[in-house]
């Protein structure tokens, strides 16, 4: 007599390691267990000061609060890119232009180089920046997602160079490789008067990038929840009977990329804001690159895989800042180590490191599906 498992079994409650144990916990042992996580993400700048722990994980050499910084903003990219790639299905590999938009944006209208000489306050051009990003999307999403594949990849490859070709060459604008200086930083200061986000201390960069973080993870979830998410997953695995179906795919895949450049242009604005500098030569496609593959290896589709794989491709690189081999310093190779590790990673882990458990079961399905009767 053979058994049939049901949804509930074959789901992520009944899987095992953490994530199955984390699944059958009642929901406030599992809210409480977020929140212990969340207030323990504040607390890395000082998890340095840890006996033991603490010198194994903050590498040496480096400014630990402007690492995990940059850790944060390379999530949030992540994030944003995970919407049209795991989500949707959709390769965007010019994801770096809604970045350099988000950035620029800023730094013309408060750079005291800008061409405009509008002088803003950093908070107030935040919601412009966003706003231009989302138009961009817009923009670039409604002629070209009707294509697909590779073809899609080289129109936002293109894209993305477009916005940085404009960059460099013009001089009285973007100002090219020279840049934009005396961008302003957020505001808030001490009690003492000192400013809060200043040059010397990342620590409430990292903050910052950490609440925005969340607020947009939890966008995220409810739009995956809801009918939108729903529609993206359709599409994602099948365009052509989603629309006979009834999606309307043009529409849910416009929505899919303009959240994505949105989220990039946040990140830019987040990036900007501390660097108070911005120039031509940051928003090369290698940085595109570095995002996808961010997706890739944390696993897509997944928020946890998109933190996760946002946090690697920042951190690995510099980890090995001073370790040596021998009298070879591993830094000046960290690159080659780097993407030696993705390769590792897509070999052993091909769904990534932390796969969804929707795509898993979807993967799983096809195999039973093309298996030899």
């Amino acid at each position: 007599m053979t058994t049939t498992s049901t949804p509930q079994r074959r789901g992520w409650r009944a899987s095992g390691g953490v994530r199955g144990w984390f699944g059958r916990q009642p929901a406030p042992a599992r809210w409480g267990i977020l929140l212990a996580l969340l207030v323990g993400a504040y607390f890395l700048p000082y998890v340095g000061n840890v006996p033991v722990i603490g010198p194994q994980i903050v590498t040496q050499g480096i400014d630990w609060p402007s690492a995990l910084f940059n850790i944060a903003y390379y999530v949030l990219l992540a994030l944003g890119l995970n919407v049209v790639v795991g989500y949707a299905g959709l390769l965007d590999l010019g994801y770096v232009g809604f970045f350099a938009i988000g950035a620029y944006t800023v730094a013309l209208l408060t750079s005291s180089d800008s061409l405009w000489h509008t002088h803003w306050a950093w908070l107030a051009a935040v919601p412009v920046a966003i706003v231009v990003s989302l138009l961009a999307g817009l923009i670039l999403g409604w002629p070209t997602l009707r294509l697909r594949g590779d073809y899609l990849a080289i129109v936002t490859l293109g894209f993305a160079e477009i916005i940085r070709i404009i960059a460099t060459s013009t001089p009285k604008f973007a100002r090219g490789d020279q840049g934009l200086s005396g961008i302003p930083h957020p505001p808030g200061k001490h009690a003492d008067g000192t400013p809060i986000f200043g040059v010397a201390d990342a620590t409430p960069y990292f903050w910052l990038g950490l609440t925005v973080i969340v607020v947009v993870i939890l966008g995220i979830r409810n739009l995956d929840r809801s009918r939108v998410g729903r529609s993206w997953l359709a599409i994602r695995e099948d365009e052509e009977v989603a629309e006979i179906m009834g999606v309307r795919t043009v529409k849910f895949k416009l929505w899919a990329f303009t959240i994505g450049a949105g989220v990039g242009g946040l990140g830019g604005v987040l990036w900007v804001g501390e660097q108070g500098f911005v120039n031509s030569s940051t928003f090369v496609i290698q940085f595109s690159i570095l995002i996808v593959a961010a997706v890739t290896m944390g696993g897509s589709g997944n928020i946890a895989g998109a933190i996760l794989g946002g946090t690697l491709i920042s951190y690995i690189p510099d980890r090995l800042r001073g370790i040596s081999l021998g009298s070879t310093d591993l830094f000046q190779y960290r690159f080659a180590l780097f993407g030696l590790v993705i390769l590792v990673i897509m070999v052993v882990w091909p769904q990534g490191l932390i796969p969804s458990r929707r795509r898993a079961m979807e993967l799983k399905d096809r195999e039973k599906e093309v298996a030899p009767q």
